[in-house]
């Protein structure tokens, strides 16, 4: 019959010349009332650096969120102020518009006029200026230069035709060494072009709204 085998325990070794090699550790079985309460505090102490360790690493990813949410958000208003700037840029254009077209109605001749002051030094020497403008603003193109003419000390002969292609306020000068023109819509096209242009090249690159 085989005996028990017995667990294996680890007491002193002596070594050949019979010196103690290795002496197991005792083990304190009874502790005063001072050491169970430094061991708790002991203890205490190190469950609470691990609850501050946690609860800091809680509040760095926290905070990396809150960062990552911020630059969103920052990236998403970068986009809607563009698009508000897109709209009013062109809801201002769009009111220009009808205001510029509510002028034209009313005094559809400014422009030839406006245009015979501002080329007063290139005529002055020209014995004649053409005048092409729609046929129902004729007369009221030939007065209107004519008045300017004699404010700008314009001695020349200056004659309005009407011509059945040229639309209301739109005119054509000719005085033989040079050629100016005007078109209301195609001015318009031009500005928007223009403002669509200056749009896209600021892009979402123009000045920030937070700094």
């Amino acid at each position: 019959m085989m005996d028990t085998p017995r667990k294996f325990g680890f007491d002193t070794v002596f070594d050949d010349r019979g010196g103690v090699a290795y002496t197991p550790p005792k083990v304190k079985k009874h502790f005063t009332a001072e050491e169970v309460e430094a061991a708790r505090q002991q203890g205490f102490q190190d469950g609470e650096r691990s609850a501050v360790a946690r609860a800091e690493q809680e509040a760095a990813h926290a905070l990396s969120d809150v960062a990552h949410a911020i630059r969103e958000a920052f990236g998403a208003l970068t986009q809607v102020a563009h698009e508000h700037r897109e709209g009013s840029a062109m809801l201002a254009l769009a009111c220009a518009r009808k205001i510029a077209d509510a002028a034209l109605h009313h005094f559809p001749e400014a422009p030839v006029a406006a245009a015979l002051e501002a080329l007063a030094r290139e005529v002055e020497a020209q014995p004649r200026i053409f005048v092409r403008v729609s046929p129902e603003l004729e007369e009221r193109t030939q007065n209107a230069l004519e008045h300017v003419a004699a404010q700008i000390g314009y001695q020349g002969q200056i004659v309005a035709r009407a011509d059945g292609g040229m639309a209301p306020a739109a005119f054509t000068f000719d005085w033989g060494d040079g050629r100016a023109a005007f078109d209301p819509d195609g001015a318009a096209q031009r500005v928007t072009e223009a403002l669509e242009g200056a749009i896209a090249a600021e892009g979402l690159h123009a000045e920030p709204m937070f700094s």
